[in-house]
């Protein structure tokens, strides 16, 4: 097996293109050879807890209205392109998402970490949850089979959160600025979100013992 590492925040609505992306190719390569291991990147590890506003957010980050609206012309154009269903007008808050990041982490060591990535994304982008939320985030966990009191005992607590935070900047002392980021094998660094035919291009290669960087 080959590790597969993915920098994501479970707000980026490009980690959920790209995550779509590579899904397809992996549908098509059934016996590719990675082991996907999903790791913490906060957009914004200076938000507060309750989140803030998304309209107030976007305007803020991209300088008004005008370039909020134009800034995610071609996430839209992506999401349709990947087949993805995203109701951005359902979004009223931009959360903090380091209790997400921990329930993704704690989602690891149950092996259901890429399925709950997945309804993390789901909630966010098609329902418009609030996944800074924890009652949300201990809903979401029930719905994949994860024990909903344990987690919420865990939010209502420190645990993990200092390993979260510490994670995040360990990526960003290794160069990753923007997510998603994949790393192949612990050495080949893929950043964006990137086509099926890419990923289809790397699972050839490694199958055939060749180097996905040559």
């Amino acid at each position: 097996m080959v590790q597969l590492d993915i920098f994501s925040d479970p707000i980026c609505p490009w980690c959920y293109i790209g995550k779509a992306y590579l899904d397809r190719a992996l549908e098509a390569h059934p016996d590719h050879p990675f082991r996907i291991r999903w790791l913490p990147f906060m957009l914004n590890p200076a938000m507060p807890q309750e989140g803030m506003d998304r309209r107030e957010y976007l305007e803020g980050k991209f300088g008004g209205q005008e370039g909020a609206v134009k800034a995610y012309l071609p996430v839209e154009e992506h999401a349709k392109k990947a087949g993805l269903t995203i109701n951005l007008d359902r979004i009223e808050r931009t959360p903090s998402t380091i209790d997400a990041q921990r329930l993704i982490h704690w989602a690891g060591i149950e092996g259901r970490q890429t399925p709950v990535v997945s309804a993390l994304f789901r909630a966010y982008f098609v329902d418009g949850r609030d996944i800074g939320d924890r009652e949300t985030l201990a809903d979401i966990a029930d719905s994949m089979g994860m024990d909903a009191a344990l987690v919420m005992r865990l939010m209502n607590s420190d645990s993990d959160r200092k390993e979260i935070v510490e994670q995040d900047a360990t990526a960003r002392g290794m160069g990753v600025t923007s997510v998603p980021t994949f790393v192949v094998a612990q050495k080949h660094a893929v950043p964006g979100a990137q086509p099926p035919e890419l990923w289809a291009k790397v699972i050839e290669e490694l199958r055939s013992g060749a180097d996905p960087s040559a």
